[in-house]
């Protein structure tokens, strides 16, 4: 029998997000807590479905997740990216349109790092003449 689930990984800032795809009936499982237990902000619930509202897959596959690094947000976004990669092996067609709304572009924006000789990755040290 074929093994129709469906692995991918997203990555925003420092979270990491591996994610499986499953046919099932829409459910999405976060570090084995329902989304809604996770995640409590709707936004960040609103962002993870965002790929599969685009390809009308929401009531079709069941998403189970681990997530890790970062804060929330990150990882929100981390978890749309593996979505929309995921997507992305069920049907190839489902390319052109999670590609048009940037689900599969990898967010580049990190932290900067802290400089030595300085108080912050941009801040300085007051400067006196004298």
């Amino acid at each position: 029998m074929k093994n129709h689930d469906y692995y991918a990984v997203g990555r925003r800032k420092h979270s990491t997000a591996r994610v499986r795809l499953v046919p099932g009936d829409g459910k999405i499982i976060v570090n084995n807590h329902a989304v809604l237990d996770y995640f409590k902000r709707e936004t960040l619930r609103m962002i993870i479905e965002q790929p599969l509202n685009k390809v009308e897959a929401l009531g079709k596959y069941d998403v189970i997740a681990n997530v890790h690094g970062g804060g929330l947000s990150g990882q929100a976004g981390a978890m749309r990216m593996g979505i929309a990669r995921a997507l992305l092996k069920v049907d190839i067609d489902f390319r052109s349109p999670l590609k048009s709304a940037g689900f599969l572009t990898r967010d580049p924006r990190m932290k900067e790092r802290k400089k030595y000789g300085q108080k912050g990755a941009r801040k300085r040290f007051q400067f006196s003449k004298r």
